[in-house]
């Protein structure tokens, strides 16, 4: 109830207002059953703003700073996540990583929509970055289909380290579910795991037009915090996830708006 009361009425106007997003392959979001939808991310607004398109409900992974916030805002920050089913994980890993990703499970299998960044942290400048496999993980043993889903712009209207972003229309390309079956059984095999997810983070490089870093984004960060100049600067050779050719696209652009239609 609450989810639907932010969407419609509290947030979500205020949001389409703002953002003004533009959206293509809403078909490929099944009309009901599980599926996992694996997105870049940009920005903090990234999680607000795909469930505007969707006539589904949506639970994303947040990190567990969102739900141990102090004072009034922090307070607030966390009953809004819990609102609207946000599950909180532990970014330094081990058995909070698991157990959220437990979590994910039980939603796969209620039959819902389970939201994922494969990346595990914004990406700093924009670019994309490696995959950690717990995507991959989602996939094979749910049996669920994964939906890729680049955001768009979103880093324009809310670049990192800004907390109220800018009226910017943003825009969300959804590609075709990709299909996993054939590793079934095989979640256990880090090689095939390693695999499945290049997969899915090519489809991502393919449908946002991003440049890709064979490195992960916290790697990136740290290395940015500790002064490490060209750290991850642009390839001569450019790559793409699991060494495949890079595939010869651009950033999408917003639909473009009809011509006048003449009187005459």
């Amino acid at each position: 109830m609450f989810y639907w009361l932010m969407k419609r009425v509290l947030v979500g106007p205020m949001l389409r207002l703002m953002f003004r997003p533009w959206v293509r392959g809403l078909e490929n979001i099944p009309g009901d059953g599980p599926a996992i939808m694996a997105s870049n991310h940009l920005a903090v607004i990234d999680s607000f703003v795909l469930p505007l398109i969707m006539d589904r409900e949506i639970v994303f992974i947040g990190k567990s700073e969102y739900f141990t916030g102090t004072g009034l805002k922090g307070r607030a920050t966390a009953g809004f996540m819990r609102g609207v089913g946000t599950i909180p994980v532990d970014r330094a890993g081990g058995k909070a990583s698991e157990a959220a990703l437990r979590t994910g499970l039980k939603r796969l299998s209620d039959g819902g929509l389970f939201g994922i960044y494969p990346e595990g942290t914004r990406s700093p400048d924009g670019r994309l970055y490696r995959g950690k496999t717990g995507v991959a993980r989602l996939a094979l043993e749910s049996g669920a289909p994964v939906i890729p889903v680049a955001m768009v712009g979103t880093d324009k209207a809310q670049p990192i380290g800004t907390r109220i972003p800018k009226p910017l229309r943003i825009g969300i390309v959804i590609g075709e579910p990709l299909d996993f079956s054939r590793y079934a059984g095989m979640e256990s095999d880090r090689f095939i795991l390693r695999s499945v997810t290049d997969e899915i983070m090519y489809s991502l490089m393919s449908l946002s037009g991003q440049e890709y870093v064979d490195i992960y984004a916290a790697t990136q960060k740290a290395r940015l915090a500790a002064g490490v100049k060209n750290s991850g600067s642009a390839s001569p050779n450019p790559t793409a996830p699991g060494g495949r050719p890079v595939p010869d696209v651009q950033v999408p652009e917003p639909p473009q708006a009809p011509p006048p239609t003449s009187l005459d």
